[in-house]
């Protein structure tokens, strides 16, 4: 193993590389490269094996409970990256909270992605192992140094320890940790791919596991209040959205006498308190089951769905008002003030056309509704989250209008609906969008050009039409496009040669006819 600190100073990021074997806290930088081999291989492509290990090695509870949270649909799992993706962002984004990985090394680099992607500007903490550490449990006790290393009240409040796959497939017992060292809470979670569906239902598994902790301190005493505190009782908002729906959420419950109190996750500890002191939760995102459970056990109302277009607005207004026990009367004024500015948005900005929506952020169901209302035609919407009693008032109102709603899509899924729909426009994941541009359909990537708009009231109507119009309009362009470059790179013409290549079938069935002979004397031999 390469010693700390080199006589010769190293190259960009080369000193910070998490090394193979056991021992001691690595820390990643955002922009670190390069990396040992693996100390184990295999991991994403050996669930059942990591499964029953795990429930082998005490991990059975675990599981069980994911199991009941995070149903798995037909198929074992969406298309997805890995779900420690979710949980590491969760953390990276939250002020004075360091974050410590416990996996195989070419799992935990993969993920420091995220931060430099998301832009945390802070180093990832990781321990590694060997073969020798995990099974003999020093594992364990080099994660618990780890901590007691970065157990530092002035810099942090939160210390949050994650076993991936390999150490939960191990049984190493992150409930053992101290629950506090010098007042720095440790929370310890396990994320396994072989566990949890989508990288969406991760960040419900730490913002839970969060949310379970900060209640109990509620329970034992005083805490630390917030930084900003309404003087109007607050409505808790579940699930990551763009930063003005808040705002939005907040201007439309005003009337009513309520104020947009923290959206979970949370971007500070403190702010878990005043999440679980609300009137009511609102669960914009309806996957986040764990949190629910939480919020429910500390006696607060969830309603599901969005304040989302007219219908939904409505809708929602009318729910939030009876689990707050405001007066009809109050809620009626509230509708009447902003119902027709969004039924006016809607109309001054319209969609024409026929849509399919797919992708796993939690959101995708609130986009359909909005496009629905904007005038679209959505035949089918794909998502990679379960369903939840919470998203049900969103899918009964798609499914009224004539939509198809597919909860755990697999990719394959997805793209039966574009085969079969044809739309004028999918939008989608990463795949999605490559395989409707190369059928010259226009196609938008869900995360970065839907997510990132606000979709929430008044000032969500209508803001998806600028994007999805413009993509609409592109259709000439791609037909132009397809018949120009009709054939280039296809079968005998892929890659990059001077002559004209030649098709010959005639070589194919000799080589065919050899590989099928091949294949029978194989036979023969085996028998």
């Amino acid at each position: 193993m390469r010693p700390e600190g080199p006589p010769n100073p190293p190259r960009h990021g080369e000193g910070n590389r998490p090394q193979a074997g056991g021992g001691g806290l690595r820390r990643i930088d955002t922009l670190d490269i390069g990396l040992p081999a693996p100390t184990t291989a295999g991991a994403c492509s050996s669930a059942d094996t990591l499964r029953a290990a795990a429930v082998q090695a005490g991990k059975g509870d675990v599981l069980a409970r994911y199991a009941t949270d995070y149903p798995q649909g037909p198929h074992d799992q969406p298309q997805s990256m890995c779900p420690a993706f979710g949980s590491l962002r969760v953390g990276l984004r939250m002020r004075r909270t360091a974050t410590i990985l416990s996996g195989s090394a070419c799992c935990v680099y993969g993920l420091t992605f995220t931060s430099h992607f998301y832009g945390a500007r802070r180093s990832v903490g990781y321990v590694p192992f060997s073969s020798e550490t995990l099974v003999t449990g020093k594992l364990f006790e080099d994660i618990r140094d780890a901590v007691h290393e970065l157990a530092d009240p002035a810099l942090h409040d939160a210390i949050i320890v994650t076993n991936l796959c390999v150490p939960t497939a191990s049984g190493v017992p992150l409930q053992l940790l101290p629950d506090q060292i010098d007042g720095v809470r440790i929370v310890g979670i396990d994320v396994p791919g072989f566990g949890i569906p989508t990288h969406a239902e991760a960040k419900d598994v730490l913002a839970g596991a969060m949310l379970s902790y900060a209640r109990r301190e509620v329970a034992q005493g005083p805490v630390a209040a917030p930084r900003e505190r309404s003087d109007r009782p607050t409505v808790t908002l579940l699930g990551e959205m763009f930063p003005a729906d808040p705002v939005g959420i907040g201007l439309m419950l005003e009337p009513l006498g309520l104020a947009a109190g923290p959206v979970v996750p949370t971007r500070e500890w403190r702010e878990l308190y005043q999440a679980l002191d609300c009137a009511a939760v609102a669960a914009i995102h309806p996957f986040y089951t764990a949190s629910v459970r939480e919020f429910e056990a500390a006696g607060r109302t969830v309603v599901g769905s969005a304040p989302v277009g007219v219908d939904g607005t409505a809708a929602w207004l009318d729910a939030i008002g009876a689990a707050c026990g405001i007066a009809q009367a109050r809620v009626d004024g509230a509708k009447n003030r902003f119902l027709p500015a969004i039924r006016g948005a809607l109309a001054a900005r319209p969609i024409s056309g026929r849509i399919t929506v797919s992708g796993y952020e939690g959101s995708e169901l609130l986009v359909a509704r909005l496009l629905v209302e904007s005038g679209a035609e959505v035949p089918y919407v794909g998502t990679a989250c379960p369903r939840t009693i919470w998203s049900d008032p969103d899918r009964d109102w798609l499914e009224a209008r004539g939509t198809r709603v597919q909860y755990r899509a697999s990719l394959e899924q997805d793209l039966a609906a574009v085969a079969e729909y044809r739309p004028d426009l999918a939008i989608g994941t990463t795949p999605v969008v490559q395989a409707a541009k190369q059928a010259a359909i226009p196609a938008l990537y869900f995360t970065n050009l839907i997510s990132a708009r606000p979709l929430m009231g008044p000032a969500g109507a209508g803001s998806l039409a600028t994007v999805v119009n413009a993509a609409l309009g592109n259709q000439a362009r791609f037909d132009r496009m397809s018949a120009f470059f009709a054939g280039v790179g296809e079968g005998p013409t892929a890659g990059i040669w001077q002559d004209t290549p030649v098709d010959r079938p005639d070589f194919k069935a000799k080589f065919a006819a050899r590989r099928i002979a091949a294949a029978k004397a194989e036979e023969s031999v085996g028998t």
